[in-house]
């Protein structure tokens, strides 16, 4: 046989006449003549036309569905709808036998549900072959944004001692053998006796890292996995997941919302541009969902629509405290509609109300600014009025927050004093610290959950979907 070629090269190509190999696996034989072969490089299928009477009976009874097989043949105009090639094929070899009675997957509609049980197998169907292609164009598009600009892709740390959040919620990593856990003389837990010395966890953002390189480097990101120990099973969290954190030296917080536009409105268009197909394929699939769904829940995009609703607006710039009035004074507020009513400043937004910001008010992506420094986190920069800070968060259609954001404390004392209110221990983060101390200057930085990304830009309606496999509470199958 002679080299293989990809069935979505060969569909683009449309040369004829030339002998072609082909490697893939069946996703139907009809007649004992038409097999539809799939290599997962396209959602479209590759017909092949089987010379049934001079082939053996028993090699076409292994020809079923699932089956991996090797063709080799004549690459030829097609007579049927949907395909302008076919394969006439002189040699079929079975690679991989596939009993259809055992299988699993079976050629039908399956549940997204089921096929998440079956995640080591769900990559098998157009679906889920239309989802990675997607986020691999997406992870793919964000490295070519950032390098393109001149950025350094920094790894940082998968084990780490901070919690960069504060929020307590990471996995603990040790070696300690758990039924003989070493104690101190007051029965605490030894550390010391620990691998590093120290207690550590699996970390929940690269960012603190990521500013000391952008200290020396002026711009870097990262793009990693994290992982949170949150117990909740929600469509939207996971227990690890991926981040996109770029740290830039000299970026105020308008700088840093510039750049943060701009890489969704990059990454979004590639992949309009790179992934049509499966984008079309995606949009029908939503369409389709969403008939099951009363009127009221359905969405007034489609799915290629609300993409390109993205790239045609610029994102409104409000401030955490026009957005609070303009919640306060909505008919969902005012009706009690809100599942969280809107009390008053200082409320922590949820997701119902970033989308009626997003989805009802101005129609069109949102960038909020200047939150109230009692629900941000202690390294962002604080305003001269005292009660808020420089953060940013970026609100998508049908999925509120996608980035947050913030510039930077970079004055040593502010930093101390918010550190000292929030008892975190300034002893555990010198090193942090010492980036104010030598040579510090203004900057700032954002987080992208990848994950959030692909689901907006797939349609998908649960996270557990759009990552190849995914961990949540109970659950680290596969």
């Amino acid at each position: 046989m002679g080299q293989r070629i990809k069935i979505k090269a060969l569909l683009q190509s449309g040369e004829t006449g030339t002998e072609v190999t082909v490697k893939g696996w069946v996703r139907a034989f009809r007649s004992n003549r038409f097999i539809a072969l799939n290599d997962g490089s396209t959602n479209s299928n590759l017909q092949i036309v089987v010379d049934f009477e001079n082939t053996d009976p028993a090699l076409l009874k292994r020809i079923t569905f699932g089956a991996a097989v090797a063709i080799t043949g004549t690459l030829a105009p097609s007579l049927g709808q949907g395909q302008s090639v076919e394969v006439i094929a002189s040699e079929i070899e079975i690679l991989g036998d596939c009993n259809p009675d055992e299988f699993p997957l079976q050629p039908k509609k399956q549940t997204l549900e089921f096929l998440r049980e079956n995640a080591h197998l769900r990559f098998r169907t157009n679906t889920f072959g239309a989802i990675f292609r997607v986020r691999n164009t997406l992870s793919f598009a964000v490295h070519q944004f950032f390098q393109e600009k001149g950025f350094v892709y920094l790894h940082t740390p998968v084990i780490t001692q901070s919690d960069a959040e504060g929020a307590g919620e990471a996995f603990h990593v040790t070696n300690f053998d758990l039924a003989n856990v070493p104690r101190t003389d007051t029965g605490e837990v030894d550390y010391k006796q620990d691998f590093f010395g120290k207690s550590t966890n699996l970390t929940v953002s690269g960012q603190l890292e990521g500013e000391l390189g952008a200290m020396a480097l002026s711009d870097i990101y990262t793009f990693g996995p994290t992982f949170r120990a949150e117990n909740s099973n929600t469509t939207r969290h996971l227990a690890e997941f991926w981040m996109i954190e770029p740290e830039m030296a000299f970026y105020d917080i308008h700088d840093n919302a510039n750049l943060a536009e701009e890489l969704l409105k990059y990454v979004i268009s590639y992949a309009l541009d790179k992934n049509k197909e499966d984008l079309e394929f995606l949009t029908q699939r939503l369409l389709e969902e969403e008939k099951q769904k009363p009127q009221n829940e359905r969405s007034e995009l489609s799915l290629l629509d609300k993409l390109q609703f993205c790239l045609n607006n610029d994102f409104e710039r409000l401030t955490y405290t026009e957005a609070i009035q303009i919640l306060r004074d909505s008919t969902p507020n005012k009706k009690k509609k809100f599942v969280y009513p809107v009390e008053g400043w200082g409320t922590d937004l949820q997701s119902e109300h970033e989308r009626y910001l997003v989805e009802k008010h101005f129609k069109k992506p949102v960038i909020l600014t200047d939150y109230p420094k009692e629900i941000k986190s202690f390294y962002m920069r604080q305003n001269d009025d005292g009660k808020t800070v420089a953060a940013m968060d970026i609100l998508f259609p049908g999925i509120g927050e996608i980035i947050g954001g913030s510039q930077r404390e970079e004055r040593l004392d502010k930093l101390e004093t918010r550190m000292d209110e929030l008892g975190i221990p300034k002893d555990e983060l010198w090193w942090y610290l010492d980036t104010r101390r030598f040579g510090s200057c203004p900057h700032a930085g954002f987080g992208l959950g990848f994950e959030r990304l692909v689901l907006f830009v797939t349609g998908m309606g649960n996270i557990r979907d759009v990552i190849p496999f995914p961990r949540f509470p109970k659950n680290a199958e596969f």
